[in-house]
């Protein structure tokens, strides 16, 4: 019996570690969603900006990221204390981000 291979719960959960991974290396900064979405579509040629959205969303409702939708309709996202933990490996990931296994 072969298990069933989610793969869109695959894309989502690794392009929410992508967009940690962005951030991380936008900070202090922070990034409008722009070069998130260029970042993106290098590992996913087809995504688009309300895919990206939609995982900025989550990644928001999760305290991960900080989001600022701006009246011109433009997004802007910062990583929060505990979005920079995730990506650096200080805490625990909670399921929903496939962030690989710390190997050093």
């Amino acid at each position: 019996m072969n298990p069933v291979i989610d793969q869109a719960r695959i894309r989502r959960e690794a392009l929410r570690w992508l967009i940690l991974l962005t951030l991380n290396n936008a900070r202090p900064v922070g990034a409008f969603e722009g070069p998130i979405l260029s970042v993106a579509q290098s590992e996913y040629p087809d995504a688009t900006p309300l895919e990206l959205r939609r995982e900025l969303d989550y990644l928001g409702g999760r305290h991960l990221v900080r989001l600022d939708k701006q009246p011109s309709g433009r997004w802007f996202a910062d990583l929060t204390r505990f979005g920079t933990d995730v990506a650096e490996y200080t805490i625990d990931c909670e399921p929903g981000i496939s962030r690989p296994a710390k190997y050093w």
